[in-house]
């Protein structure tokens, strides 16, 4: 599935008020294998200015407003700029398939020609039909950039690569290499790491569409050049699996280790939707976040003894056919605490989900004491039954904890001035405030609201990236068994 064409390239989209300054961000560009420019939105077009003393290959792009672009203008006056392009040389031009600019097309016999449908509205019902269509044209790259509302939206694009050659009017029978494949949105960023595996001749990088990111990410961050045709492909799924910072931390791990391997964001709204999509990828091992915790331990076929205890899955490992499920919450929340001894001290947990569950069973397994509190008083309920604990909604009083830890994600990017408490609940009566510890699970911003206000009560605090940190090693090692 997805074994496309060996090696895929950058294409940096610049985009400028001023023709001047669309040339310096063109020349700026580094590390990229060619440069789309967008004339849409240069109030002084110069089609011969902005490709003299190109260094790299061009794509010259006129995007209209009708197609998502910037360019208001009469579409004789866009047909005129592209053909300069043409003239002056441009190494491609991006023309739009709903345009019918066909003579520039048959002039060049395809060649250079990107000829390109968006839709930012989701799958059209007649993509395939379009595609074939827009094949025999005798364009040299078909672009088709869809947007993304579910994982499984990518497999659209997948039935094209996977359809049957198309013969170019004219020509000889095209390959998957005169194609580029993108879904648009947070759903379809594996499209842009992986073009490779969608049949695409190249991704592209910058901040024009909908989950587009910078060369710089493409490359650190996801090791773009540094991965074969089919590395293993690992990823987070959540609903807001495309805010994570587990990415970084797993992709730089995978680099030091020379371990040819992706982790990638799979956010979706629907764990089937994730489930599907793992399968056709495929995925060989994922992180699950909020809110799929407790029902990816309803769908996967082996669970161990700790996720057992949890009630809750944050680590899949994919074996053939099977789903083998665990929980490195438990240890990854002790590791940045394991200094301090919680045997006979009160630990208050913030929440009642599934990282709320991991705390509860690690904090009562150490001999703590466990209350648990929630808006959802049931929800509260069930988790301190976990552990023997004790239940209540609201939030704890200031004199009832040693350990407060915030299990929700109030405070979270990008609410980032709310907190889960009251700043007076932090203070402490029974005991001096040097003595009690806030713990707040989230990490992004690394210091939040809580965080903020705990280190004026005096408490001694912990961030969350310590923990996200420390789960994830142990993910790691889980997967590479």
């Amino acid at each position: 599935m997805w074994r496309r064409v060996k090696t895929a390239l950058i294409c940096q989209t610049v985009t400028a008020t001023t023709t001047a300054e669309l040339r310096a961000r063109r020349d700026a560009a580094c590390d990229v294998d060619l440069v789309e420019l967008r004339l849409d939105g240069v109030t002084d077009p110069d089609v011969r200015g902005a490709l003299a003393g190109r260094r790299l290959p061009v794509i010259v792009t006129c995007r209209p407003v009708w197609e998502g672009g910037r360019f208001d203008g009469s579409e004789e006056e866009r047909h005129r700029l592209v053909e300069q392009a043409l003239e002056a040389g441009a190494d491609y031009v991006d023309i739009e398939w709903r345009a019918g600019f066909g003579d520039l097309v048959d002039a060049r016999r395809g060649r250079g020609i990107v000829l390109s449908v968006h839709d930012f509205h989701g799958v059209p019902a007649d993509l395939a039909s379009s595609y074939v269509a827009m094949r025999q044209t005798g364009a040299e790259v078909v672009k088709i950039a869809i947007t993304a509302r579910r994982l499984s939206d990518l497999f659209a694009l997948d039935a094209l690569a996977e359809g049957p050659k198309v013969r170019r009017a004219g020509g000889p029978r095209v390959g998957l290499s005169d194609s580029v494949f993108i879904a648009m949105g947070p759903a379809g960023v594996a499209t842009r790491i992986l073009p490779a595996r969608f049949g695409s001749r190249w991704t592209y990088a910058g901040s024009e569409a909908p989950g587009q990111m910078s060369a710089q990410r493409l490359l650190t961050e996801f090791r773009f050049r540094d991965l074969s045709r089919s590395p293993a492909v690992y990823g987070v799924v959540g609903t807001r699996a495309s805010h994570s910072r587990s990415p970084s931390i797993h992709n730089a791990a995978f680099r030091a280790d020379r371990i040819d391997a992706v982790y990638l964001p799979f956010e979706t709204d629907d764990y089937a939707d994730f489930l599907a999509f793992a399968e056709r990828l495929p995925v060989a091992g994922a992180s699950v976040t909020m809110p799929f915790k407790r029902t990816a331990l309803r769908h996967a076929d082996e669970v161990d003894e700790v996720a057992q205890r949890v009630g809750a899955v944050n680590t899949l490992r994919r074996e053939g056919g099977t789903w083998r499920a665990t929980n490195t919450d438990v240890d990854g929340f002790l590791d940045p605490i394991r200094s301090v001894p919680l045997r006979g001290r009160r630990v208050a947990i913030l929440g009642a989900g599934g990282a709320a569950r991991a705390v509860a069973v690690a904090a009562a397994g150490q001999g703590a004491s466990v209350s648990v509190f929630a808006r959802n008083r049931e929800r509260a309920r069930a988790v301190a039954a976990l552990v023997g604990g004790q239940a209540f909604d609201g939030v704890p009083d200031e004199g009832v904890w040693d350990v407060l830890v915030n299990a929700t994600p109030v405070g979270s990017a990008p609410d980032v001035d709310e907190s889960p408490i009251p700043a007076d609940r932090l203070a402490g009566e029974h005991r001096p405030s040097t003595s009690r510890i806030v713990y707040d699970l989230v990490y992004d911003p690394a210091e939040t609201r809580l965080i903020r206000d705990a280190h004026a009560a005096g408490c001694r605090t912990i961030g969350g990236f310590e923990m996200l940190v420390a789960q994830a090693q142990r993910q790691r090692e889980w997967w590479m068994r």
